[in-house]
């Protein structure tokens, strides 16, 4: 236990420090148990409670409880926890009587490793559930944190399975966790060193029909732990005025316009809309509200296979049946058990509290407890409507031609690198629990705002090494699976793609030297488009094509932008096409369809630029205008392939001989 004390007086001296943030009026003791010492009232009064000290008495918490706790003394005898809960009850009963007034909590911290005396009278179980019932009557709670990590060739496996009976005796009859922990990131999140009360966020029906409804309570399951926010503090008071809070208020005045000096009553004020301050009582402010009914409401079932795991939002909710209610509780159980058999959701309609504005839409799932005294529950989780939802459209990656799709030696490769650095490995424990790990952020802000109330000009503390093993990767992982990772590396040839391009090179600010090989004799793009693409554009005009084409496909979000400058600009290319000036236009249509080609393939529109491409072709054909497809023939401008673009449906041989022309047969 020597090798994590260290870590223990982290995660403790940071608890007391979040207290005397969060719950200043916090009373706190703390009991050693396996020491060389004893010193506890109960050995001065009754006897017995050897090896048991209690380190500080019940008081409110302050700066000297964390530095007590950062440099515990270290035992050198076999520790019984039974003592110490004995010791910490009877710490608890003096101080505060006999009580259920006060929220009052035991947390034993422990290897469970060393035996336990035996009992005077009975047997240990016994003993435990004596001390059970005397938790509960006097209203204590207890949770017990095991620490093992890696247990050495003298641990006594017997003894072990002997307190951990005896600790789940404990959290049974008195409805505490009990939580094992194997290494020190766990033991930072396995104690909670903020305690948040449960507050039901509804009481009331879950409605199938009007004439069918089952009573439920409604928790929070899960919330968002926001940073913690630092407020204005005032010295204007006097140092021996005890009840000041020191809190700083800013109240708001309102003053006529037409007389400055009068402030306006709260009674004389009316809310104004629009930039002409159009007058509208709080009646018509009332009267357009949205004011939906309180209640939980059911739409309908559906196969769980339709809701999506990532459609979920915000925070998610348990439903319970209402506590006491055994019809209740049956029913929730009948219908959490029929829709697990089916596999169905439930999609529900709620309204929290009275006077919300804001209805709820989400998906019920049944939850199905594997414990007696734990009875059946729904999970809900919040569902987005459908302006909300923002489908991406991604192509597959079976439309890549066959030269560019993995081969099975280079799958495997690939499955046995993830199944190596996965941190939930297959049979054995996740990592980083979510349950355990600790938010690193919020764990260093505590830790440098106890350094900065002694020392207002201390620097910002490192990362705890502890902490490192969430935020850093892990070196001895990385040590262990090298030869995966080489053989990894062995199995794919990584070189540049030739055809690659970069949303840049349409701004001409980089140029690729695999690109001139391939297209050396295409002329250069226009430059400094990107810079003009900031300008808010709305069309193509006849002075800056290009630039206001750009502007067009980059700074407007909906695809409908995309589809209105790439039709604007086939427009313009067109339009030189059909008028050449004897060629004179020919330059200035070819970058423009260098510049559409760039686009389309960035854009994924691939075929659009293909279909174009030929319909200029055949209509240059018709018309005889054979110069424009000689001349774009010769800076090798061609369709757009399957190796370029993944939506293409034109091969590469079918790119390159686009313009080239079958010879004459002579007979």
């Amino acid at each position: 236990m020597h090798s994590v004390l260290p870590e223990i007086e982290k995660v403790c001296s940071l608890l007391v420090q979040k207290k005397m943030i969060f719950r200043k009026d916090d009373q706190v003791g703390i009991v050693l148990f396996g020491t060389k010492d004893t010193d506890n009232t109960l050995t001065r009064e009754v006897g017995g409670y050897k090896h048991v000290v209690i380190l500080r008495n019940t008081k409110v918490v302050d700066g000297d409880f964390v530095k007590a706790l950062q440099k515990l003394p270290r035992g050198t005898t076999d520790g019984d926890f039974l003592d110490a809960i004995i010791v910490g009850m009877d710490m608890l009963i003096r101080k505060f009587g006999r009580t259920k007034k006060r929220d009052k909590r035991l947390c034993l911290i422990t290897n469970a490793q060393c035996p336990i005396k035996e009992a005077l009278e009975g047997t240990k179980e016994k003993q435990v559930t004596t001390i059970t019932k005397k938790l509960t009557a006097r209203g204590m709670k207890m949770e017990s944190i095991v620490f093992r990590g890696k247990l050495s060739q003298k641990a006594n496996k017997g003894v072990m399975e002997e307190n951990d009976r005896l600790l789940n005796i404990f959290s049974k009859e008195t409805s505490t966790r009990l939580l094992y922990v194997e290494n020190p990131v766990s033991l930072f999140g396995a104690l909670r060193t903020r305690n948040i009360n449960l507050v039901t966020v509804f009481r009331g029906d879950l409605e199938f029909t009007p004439n069918l409804s089952i009573k439920v309570w409604v928790y929070k399951k899960s919330g968002r732990e926001k940073s913690p926010i630092v407020k204005r503090y005032s010295d204007k008071a006097p140092p021996n005025y005890k009840r000041v809070t020191h809190e700083v208020k800013i109240d708001y005045g309102y003053k006529s316009s037409e007389d400055p000096d009068r402030v306006v009553p709260p009674d004389q004020r009316i809310k104004g809309y629009g930039p002409q301050i159009v007058p509208i009582s709080s009646a018509e402010w009332d009267a357009v509200k949205f004011k939906p009914e309180k209640g939980v409401k059911l739409f309908g079932f559906t196969d769980s296979s339709n809701v999506y795991r990532h459609h979920y939002m915000k925070d998610a909710y348990v439903f319970l049946p209402e506590r006491g209610n055994t019809r209740a509780m049956v029913a929730v159980s009948a219908l959490a058990r029929a829709m697990k058999e089916m596999d169905k959701v439930a999609i529900l309609r709620c309204v929290w509290t009275k006077g919300l504005k804001k209805v709820t839409i989400g998906v019920l799932t049944p939850n199905l407890s594997e414990k007696e005294h734990i009875p059946d529950s729904f999970y809900f989780n919040v569902l987005p409507f459908a302006e909300d939802v923002r489908e991406f459209q991604f192509p597959s990656f079976s439309n890549f031609p066959a030269s560019r799709q993995p081969n099975g030696k280079q799958l495997k490769a690939a499955a046995n690198l993830i199944k190596k650095l996965d941190l939930a490995p297959h049979g054995q424990q996740e990592v980083l629990l979510p349950d355990f790990t600790p938010n690193p952020v919020s764990e260093r802000f505590y830790r440098y705002l106890e350094l900065k109330s002694k020392n207002p000009d201390v620097a910002v503390p490192s990362v705890d090494d502890t902490l490192k093993k969430i935020t850093e990767l892990d070196t001895h992982l990385l040590l262990q699976n090298k030869s995966v990772i080489n053989s990894f590396c062995r199995s794919f040839d990584l070189k540049g793609n030739p055809m690659k391009k970069c949303r840049r090179l349409l701004g001409g600010k980089r140029s690729s030297s695999n690109d001139e090989e391939v297209k050396e004799n295409i002329s250069a793009e226009p430059a400094n488009l990107i810079e003009n693409a900031s300008v808010k554009v709305e069309k193509i005009e006849d002075l800056t094509p290009a630039q206001d084409f750009v502007a067009l496909i980059f700074d407007k979000d909906s695809s409908d932008w995309v589809v209105k400058a790439i039709n604007e600009m086939k427009s313009k290319i067109f339009d030189l096409v059909e008028d050449p000036h004897k060629g004179d236009n020919y330059p200035k249509a070819l970058e423009y369809l260098l510049l559409l080609r760039k686009s389309c393939i960035l854009e994924q529109k691939s075929k659009q630029f293909n279909g174009f491409l030929k319909h200029i072709c055949y209509f240059c054909q018709e018309k005889s205008l054979h110069s424009f497809c000689q001349y774009i023939a010769s800076k090798d401008l061609t369709l757009i392939s399957t190796t370029e673009a993944v939506d293409s449906d034109v091969t590469d041989e079918e790119a390159r001989s686009f313009f080239v022309k079958p010879e004459p047969i002579v007979e």
